[in-house]
């Protein structure tokens, strides 16, 4: 009987792959552990489905003879690509490998990115980037700074096509912050990530400032003062599952219907808490938050920009099993006032639901814009008007209910049935007019009041009767301004029947290249 031997060629294809799945090396790869951070293969291997990954491009190398680098071919070239399911649902990976290179950009790493964005936009299907690079491969020259470029390119073209998901899980600085940015939610992680486009050594040079890396672009720095991460993990696993928890919320493009669950909550739950959790006082606080979860399926609520302009909230839910996004003014932060960041955090979310159409729901109680000469400067009219843009040019259902505030401009950007709200609802304790009560009187009965002999006695008997005759939700109801006054506890099972109403909602914009948003 002959021996069986095995195949050569089989036998160096293995080989290969074994190399390639090496990066660059061992001893880099526990330098990785060292500093507490996965490979790019674990960290794929945590967030897909088990087994479900398949690598593409597995062999590329660079094609750079210059400074060295023609004798230091490693196969892959600092990134890993290919798909796989997340529970159960095609998306399109790469992961940048630091111990190649630093996970430097080069032409052929690029292409392999450009490839699976590619494969993403012809198969309708997410794409998550795991970030972790040096930036551009400075042997490359130009040659990494096209193959950049050419990733913004289908970042922007893949813009509302599919979504996009960025996780920055080491340093992403220079021209690589860009792709990040374009995309549609950047995670990154406590610690161990950063985002800058000039680093602490550039500004000592030039403006002579000690900042640390983690004080110029960690992750709580982005999360909370510049607003360019919408989630700050506390470590590489919680950021994966971060990922895992939104794409959830998503459709696989902008053809597909977001997903629907079967519901766990029961849609007719009437929920009697609601109905105190509204102070009497109308300038008392209190937490928007409490009243979401009162009302979305199971209580849960996937806030999104938590820590940045935490005046409005905006996050994803279920009603019904359906996925929702929510656009919520936060009375216990500025007393829910809209502002520059609140204004621009609020219109990104808006045009991203209307993007893969995801309803919104508007759950609101404003004063008004947030005055100061600050915020004048600031361009609070320009910032405003994004998101009064986003509301209006939005075609996917659109439902609003008025909780406690809707004064003056505030009201008209926070989609009234002017702007296209498809039902608008509001609370007993609603209140719609150009200013506060308090504000209205003193501004027309100045005269009076400065005469009165009790001014204080007077002005509330004005301020009550304002009240009555226009700030409450029935002078907007007996217009068609408000479909409906309901009371709290009902709130949940309404938004439910209205968004089966609005499941095959028509209509669009004018045919046009694209708006001109104040950006």
């Amino acid at each position: 009987m002959s021996e069986l031997h095995e195949d050569p060629k089989i036998q160096e294809l293995r080989t290969r792959k074994a190399a390639a799945k090496l990066g660059g090396g061992e001893e880099r790869i526990a330098r990785q552990h060292a500093k507490g951070s996965m490979t790019a293969r674990e960290r794929l291997e945590l967030l897909l489905d088990k087994g479900s990954f398949r690598e593409i491009d597995v062999f590329v190398t660079h094609d750079s003879s210059d400074f060295g680098l023609a004798e230091r071919r490693i196969p892959g070239d600092g990134v890993v690509t290919g798909y796989g399911t997340v529970d159960g649902r095609l998306v399109f990976v790469y992961a940048q490998d630091f111990t190649v290179f630093g996970g430097s950009v080069s032409r052929a790493h690029a292409g392999k990115i450009c490839k699976v964005l590619d494969m993403a936009m012809k198969n309708g299907a997410p794409v998550i980037g795991l970030n972790d690079s040096g930036g551009a491969r400075i042997q490359e020259g130009v040659m990494s700074l096209a193959g950049f470029a050419d990733i913004f390119y289908r970042n922007v073209i893949a813009s509302g096509v599919v979504p996009q998901i960025s996780v920055i899980m080491g340093p992403c600085a220079g021209g690589a912050v860009y792709s990040p940015a374009i995309t549609d939610f950047v995670v990154m992680v406590k610690d161990t990530s950063h985002m800058f486009v000039t680093g602490p050594d550039v500004i000592k040079a030039v403006t002579h400032e000690d900042v640390t890396f983690e004080e110029l672009g960690g992750a709580v720095v982005h999360a909370s003062e510049s607003g360019v991460a919408h989630f700050a993990a506390e470590n590489e696993e919680d950021a994966l599952f971060l990922v895992q928890q939104l794409v959830g919320y998503l459709p696989n493009n902008n053809m597909d219907d977001p997903p629907v669950l079967a519901a766990q909550d029961d849609p007719l739950r009437q929920d009697e808490e609601l109905d105190s959790l509204v102070p009497d006082n109308p300038n008392r606080p209190y937490d928007m938050k409490l009243i979401i979860r009162h009302i979305v399926d199971n209580g849960q609520f996937l806030e999104v920009h938590e820590h940045w302009a935490a005046n409005v909230l905006v996050g994803f839910a279920r009603l019904g099993g359906r996925s929702v996004g929510i656009v919520a003014n936060q009375p216990a932060v500025l007393a829910g006032v809209l502002d520059v960041e609140a204004s621009q955090k609020a219109a990104r979310f808006v045009r991203f639901c209307d993007a893969f159409n995801i309803p919104l729901i508007v759950l609101e109680d404003v004063p008004g814009f947030m005055p100061g000469v600050t915020q004048e400067h600031d361009g609070i009219i320009r910032h405003g008007a994004k998101l009064l843009y986003a509301f209006a040019e939005a075609t996917a259902p659109k439902l609003t209910v008025i909780v406690r505030k809707a004064y003056g401009g505030a009201y008209c950007v926070m989609n009234p049935r002017q702007v296209g709200a498809d039902l608008v609802l509001a609370w007993p304790s609603a209140e719609l007019a150009v200013m506060g009560p308090d504000a209205a009187v003193n501004v027309i009965f100045r005269r009076e009041l400065s005469q009165a002999d009790d001014a204080e006695a007077r002005k509330s008997e004005l301020v009550a009767d304002y009240r009555e005759r226009f700030a409450n939700p029935y002078v907007a109801a007996a217009a068609g301004y408000i479909d409906n006054v309901i009371e709290p506890h009902e709130t949940r099972p309404r938004l439910i029947n209205a968004l089966e109403m609005l499941q095959n909602k028509q209509g669009g914009l004018p045919a046009k290249k694209h708006g001109n948003i104040p950006l």
